[in-house]
């Protein structure tokens, strides 16, 4: 990376790599596009260098749509670049291992989807390899980045809810509800490790420990609804495929989670308890990630689905008790970047937006608000030990992880 660094921000080009051009590399690359006119004072100037994908016809695409100066079939070349300072790491989870641990080693600081491992093994090894290469790390946890969600992250350090004392939170979607939906490599163990646990119920861990604090303990259960799936060729389609009357295949892991959790304690008092719930085969929810957070004097609620909309109580008494629906405006969070006044709806692109800014802004020496291999490593230890904890029936403690930013003190 060129240039030095001014402000929180760098005065000088970033060259970017990508490696996988599907959906979510597609939408990495805007997000680099689009931080010089939203962030424009923060110097912040990312170039599409070269990708990376298995499909000549992705190369293509990245090359001739995208923008990037080079393409290859090999992701390795991509990381031998001399002009590329950052990689975005969009391949699927069974390639996160590998892929990340050579990024590290090649020296460059990269943005990866989660789960960075297909278990907590795998993602410790990645998160060794990156501290031992120092380089800044990012994670595709999107979802905190909201507007609402950053409020009540505040309102919770600042002690407006009082002590956190239960947590409802759940990932709900039906990307899997239809039974002839394709064995994508989603519902193989090999390729994707667990299902619903890793896949879905990892948003929700984050995104309870990025608002009340560390997980310590947990309680689990899992369901397989469909044991059996049409096969898909890999890379053909995305996991939304169906497919009418095609040879079956066994599914390898769960469509279903549920854990309680036990919260560290804080300097508040006794952590916090709660239940956490996800399905991918669930009829009705599209896309239903949301909390609910109850203090001693105050409580919050967000779906994702109604993105822009927080639910909020502030107060035991009084003539207006019970929650008040607050809009996401220009107060909350990175809201005035992209919407002039409330109603005026940010949607899931904004989100990697702001992402794509935490994890430049980090890597130009500037301040780290971004998700971090810790938090990644901290994350599939809650869910290592709620796969356990489902296979005995038993509780487990989650061996804490240095270097984690969850909690508040």
């Amino acid at each position: 990376m060129t240039g030095t660094t001014t402000n929180g921000g760098s005065s000088g080009d970033i060259g970017v790599g990508l490696v996988s051009v599907g959906w979510m590399g597609k939408l990495h690359s805007r997000a680099y596009q689009a931080l010089g006119s939203v962030y424009p004072e923060l110097g912040l100037r990312p170039r599409l260098v070269h990708a990376a994908d298995t499909a000549a016809d992705r190369v293509a695409y990245a090359r001739d749509a995208l923008g990037y100066a080079r393409g290859s079939t090999d992701y390795r070349a991509v990381l031998a670049d001399p002009d590329v300072d950052v990689v975005s790491i969009c391949a699927p989870n069974v390639l996160h291992r590998e892929i990340g641990v050579a990024a590290a080693e090649a020296g460059k600081h990269f943005w990866i989807e989660k789960p960075v491992g297909r278990d907590a093994r795998e993602t410790g090894e990645v998160a060794a390899a990156a501290h031992a290469a120092g380089v800044v790390t990012s994670i595709g946890f999107n979802y905190r980045h909201a507007p609402a969600v950053e409020h009540v992250r505040e309102l919770v350090a600042q002690g407006a809810l009082g002590r956190i004392t239960n947590v409802r939170a759940v990932f709900f979607t039906g990307y899997a509800a239809e039974p002839k939906g394709a064995l994508s490599w989603r519902f193989t163990r090999e390729l994707a490790g667990s299902g619903a646990l890793g896949d879905l119920l990892s948003h929700v861990v984050d995104l309870v420990s990025y608002l009340v604090g560390p997980i310590a303990e947990v309680s689990a259960l899992t369901s397989t609804v469909y044991t059996e799936r049409p096969v898909m060729p890999m890379g053909s389609a995305t996991h939304f495929a169906v497919i009418e009357d095609g040879e079956l295949g066994p599914v390898e892991n769960d469509d279903y989670a549920a854990a309680l959790v036990r919260f560290a304690p804080t300097s508040a008092g006794p952590g916090a308890v709660g239940t956490l719930e996800a399905s991918r085969i669930i009829v009705g929810p599209q896309c239903g990630l949301g909390f609910e957070l109850y203090g001693t004097d105050g409580s919050a609620a967000w779906n994702f689905e109604r993105l822009n909309e927080l639910r909020l109580c502030l107060g035991r008494g009084g003539p207006h008790q019970g929650y008040t629906t607050v809009l996401a405006n220009p107060h909350l969070g990175d809201y005035a970047r992209f919407q002039p006044g409330p109603g005026i709806a940010m949607g899931y692109d904004d989100l990697k937006v702001i992402e794509a800014k935490k994890f430049l802004l980090a890597v130009a020496g500037g301040e780290r608000r971004n998700a971090t291999v810790d938090d990644a490593h901290t994350v599939a230890q809650v869910i290592a030990a709620a796969e356990a904890s489902a296979a005995d029936r038993s509780w487990r403690a989650v061996p804490p992880v240095p270097g984690a930013s969850f909690g508040h003190g």
